[in-house]
């Protein structure tokens, strides 16, 4: 029994210490037998063994204690009790060691699992912030770009606003030279009127003329 439970000690000792101490891929070893333990009837059976351990350590108890007991009526222990006591003594140290170290080790896979799942969870945020931060830049690249071509585009339309200013003004200026050539041209037609009223009464008059010499001649 006591050749068992240093061996159970020693075994959950170097078990503790590969959950404190990370060797190699040893931690990773021990943390899937210790997933594999807790899965199926696993758990079950670890009640059991602590629930046995536990009743054998308070049977240990109870009988280091009648051992005193029975030595303080008789004023002395006998040998044989000395022997039983220090036997009890040694194996209830050893299953209390036993139970803790089993406490420790439950924690310590328990507290490192949660670890693991953090650390997986902090590398997918890193993950995500990085392709946050890629995205964020290629929108401020296309900010960029867009506010380019916005400032081409109030250029272009700064440029045309101009060019139809001065169409603008083009058109009002042929417009007055229009008006001012048509108003030339009613000038013109009304001076030729003039002229053609002179050139009729011309004509009359040369004929008068003639008509008058003609009969001075007669």
């Amino acid at each position: 029994m006591i050749q068992l439970l240093f061996l159970v000690l020693f075994v959950e000792g170097v078990l503790a210490l590969l959950l404190m101490v990370k060797i190699g891929p040893l931690r990773e070893l021990a943390m899937k037998g210790l997933d594999q333990l807790k899965t199926g009837k696993g758990p079950a059976t670890v009640k059991t063994v602590a629930g046995t351990m536990s009743v054998i350590l308070l049977s240990s108890v109870m009988s280091i204690i009648k051992i005193q007991n029975r030595g303080a009526k008789l004023g002395t222990i006998t040998p044989m009790d000395q022997v039983l006591w220090r036997t009890h003594l040694l194996e209830a140290s050893l299953m209390g060691y036993s139970l803790f170290l089993g406490f420790v080790i439950d924690r310590l896979h328990h507290y490192l699992r949660k670890l693991m799942g953090l650390r997986s969870t902090v590398g997918v945020s890193k993950h995500e912030v990085e392709k946050l931060k890629k995205d964020n830049q290629h929108l401020k690249e296309k900010e960029e770009k867009a506010s380019k071509e916005i400032s081409l585009l109030q250029e272009e339309i700064s440029s045309l606003t101009e060019s139809l200013q001065k169409l603008k003004s083009e058109s009002e200026e042929n417009e007055k030279r229009a008006e001012s050539a048509e108003a030339s041209v009613v000038a013109l037609q009304k001076q030729s009127e003039d002229l053609l009223l002179e050139y009729d009464r011309l004509l009359e008059d040369n004929q008068n003329l003639q008509s008058q010499f003609a009969f001075r001649i007669q």
